[in-house]
């Protein structure tokens, strides 16, 4: 009588264990508000799935992906981000230091996980980078004399350079610091510099119409700068009708024709913020999650338009480009 009570007991614990083998996984809702178009950020957003997949989320069966995008439409953000609030997801994915503060004013007590942020401590974002304090954590764009390298390494390819163009919105959080900077590096060169305000896409051909001679003059852009990246086809157009050789921040600059670019792996970072998203569906504060700073960096050259300019790329940078487009 036992022994039958005993295997009776043992095939109900089995059943038990096959019901919960087959119940399906939690699902988590994750926002992702790109101040930008879906075309434009692709990538990046192709990148945040492979974390997520690292870390063990499909979508569709244990994780779900609201996507947002404000198509260049600053004015777009707050209802989106109070959208995404409504939809009651567990973290919100988002970029640069505007969009951030504004998401962190148009919801309430959901955690948030920037990238690609300028000056995340100076825009009060958060408290410290090693600890947050708050619902925002992430990855930072911040790094130390970074506008100047720019500069330096477009001057070294082009040493005939002695004017810069810097295309840039004053109204974005951090501008001030970046042009700054910028100002700095090419005072320092000898160079003289032209700042045109950008704050909609239709200023940035009244900026290139406005120079007279654009002989020497090579140009800059504001990064981080949703805006400008989603217009990099115009810009890098422009630039090539003017023959001005160009620096940017990000490879997909030079892959729409640019010159050169330097700066973090942006894709990398989206892919680094899947970690975050992990962490805090584990119950993870943001507030404890340190924001980390940019641990790889890209130089990227278009040898084609460099030939197109009739540039020879001196070989001290040949030696350390990461990627070349032939």
């Amino acid at each position: 009588m036992k022994r039958r009570t005993l295997l009776a007991a043992a095939g109900a614990a089995a059943v038990v264990r096959s019901v919960r083998s087959t119940q399906p996984a939690a699902l988590h809702r994750i926002g992702m508000l790109m101040p930008s178009t879906a075309a434009a950020t692709g990538n990046l957003v192709a990148a945040f799935e492979q974390g997520l997949g690292e870390h063990g989320y499909v979508k569709g069966r244990n994780v779900a992906i609201d996507y947002r995008y404000s198509d260049d439409y600053p004015e777009r953000i707050p209802e989106l981000a109070a959208d995404l609030g409504r939809a009651k997801v567990d973290a919100i994915v988002t970029t640069t230091d505007a969009v951030v503060r504004a998401v962190m004013q148009h919801t309430a007590r959901i955690p948030i996980v920037m990238v690609n942020t300028s000056d995340p401590v100076g825009s009060g974002l958060v408290k410290d980078l090693a600890k947050p304090g708050g619902l925002v954590t992430g990855l930072t764009n911040l790094s130390p004399e970074i506008g100047r390298k720019r500069v330096e390494l477009l001057k070294e390819a082009v040493p005939t350079l002695s004017r810069l163009v810097y295309l840039w919105n004053p109204d974005l959080a951090g501008a001030t610091q970046s042009y700054r900077d910028i100002e700095a590096a090419v005072r320092l060169l000898g160079i003289r510099m032209l700042a045109a305000e950008v704050r909609r896409a239709e200023d940035i051909g009244i900026a290139f119409g406005s120079l007279d001679d654009a002989r020497g003059t090579g140009l800059i852009v504001q990064a981080p700068n949703p805006m400008l990246y989603t217009q990099r086809d115009q810009i890098t157009a422009l630039a090539r009708a003017r023959q001005m050789p160009s620096m940017f921040n990000r490879h997909e600059y030079v892959a729409a024709g640019g010159l050169m670019s330097y700066g973090p792996d942006v894709p990398d970072m989206y892919r680094r913020a899947a970690s975050y998203v992990d962490a805090i569906l584990k119950g993870r504060t943001p507030a404890d999650l340190p924001v980390q700073q940019p641990t790889k960096f890209e130089l990227s050259i278009n040898l084609g338009i460099a030939k197109a300019l009739g540039l020879k790329i001196p070989q001290s940078i040949r030696l350390r480009v990461d990627r070349v487009i032939e």
